[in-house]
């Protein structure tokens, strides 16, 4: 493994971009390499089987393109296709997903009342809950699936009254009542980040793996020697398995200029 080798990123659609974008702010001289699977899209909806299948060849993809490390930009993925990308590819690769990020948060933060929000996958596995209550036994937990909200983040949805109409909904339901932290488990949820304050006045901790994900990452390269040498802004790449407007028009908005996306199915 070289230092000078990319680092891979993948999601199933645009949300994992929020991950890249972080990525390239604190570390801008390393090379990304992006893969989205539109074509699959939200895998929140999908079964365990087809996500982990998914995940694997899109590794395999990535392996190719000769990446030192993989972020599992994805929670519903973290969840269900960590542990069999790691039985796959072993000690060789370093693995990273969005979820270890957020229990650390959390550990600093010592929460009364907790909540998550997620897709149906992420929320059924149970996976938070599980970590949380490692570190924090006494803290109430509440989860609550919210499979519309990917989908329109997704899809550039514009009407303002009937997104923060659809988000509000979710956020008023009884489970989430009197949380005094909102554990946001989708990387598309940060897109909305400002919607949900508004919703909940600022009152509440709002926490996704954006805030710590890349100081993460960063540190581990560090340990392992594999932080890039060379200090010249290098090309990412981009790819989509299906190449459609909505990802086109978002992904620039992103990195605030034309990026280069290449349509790759890797499926066939």
């Amino acid at each position: 493994m070289k230092s000078d080798f990319p680092i891979g990123i993948f999601d199933s659609g645009i949300g994992g971009l929020t991950v890249a974008r972080e990525i390239t702010e604190l570390m801008p001289h390393e090379k990304i390499v992006y893969y989205g699977d539109t074509l699959h899209l939200p895998y929140g909806q999908k079964s365990k089987q087809n996500i982990i299948n998914y995940c694997s060849k899109i590794c395999d993809f990535l392996i190719e393109q000769n990446c030192k490390a993989i972020i599992i930009a994805c929670n519903t993925a973290s969840c269900i296709a960590l542990n069999n990308i790691k039985k796959k590819l072993g000690d060789d690769y370093l693995i990273f997903n969005v979820i270890d990020p957020v229990i650390k948060k959390i550990e600093e933060l010592k929460s009364n009342n907790i909540g998550i929000i997620g897709t149906n996958t992420t929320i059924e596995s149970g996976v938070y809950e599980k970590k949380i209550k490692e570190i924090e036994k006494n803290c109430i937990i509440s989860s609550l699936a919210t499979p519309l909200l990917a989908p329109m983040i997704e899809t550039g949805f514009h009407d303002a009254t009937i997104k923060r109409k659809i988000i509000a909904t979710y956020l008023n339901h009884k489970k989430l009542k009197s949380i005094d932290t909102l554990i946001l488990g989708c990387t598309h949820y940060p897109l909305i980040k400002k919607e949900i304050n508004e919703i909940y006045n600022n009152k509440i901790e709002i926490i996704s793996s954006l805030e710590s994900i890349g100081r993460y990452i960063k540190n581990e390269l560090k340990i392992k020697k594999l932080m890039t040498a060379t200090k010249y802004e290098k090309k990412h790449e981009f790819y989509i398995s299906d190449l459609t407007t909505s990802f086109q028009e978002n992904a620039k908005s992103f990195f605030n200029k034309e990026i280069h996306l290449k349509e790759k199915n890797i499926f066939i």
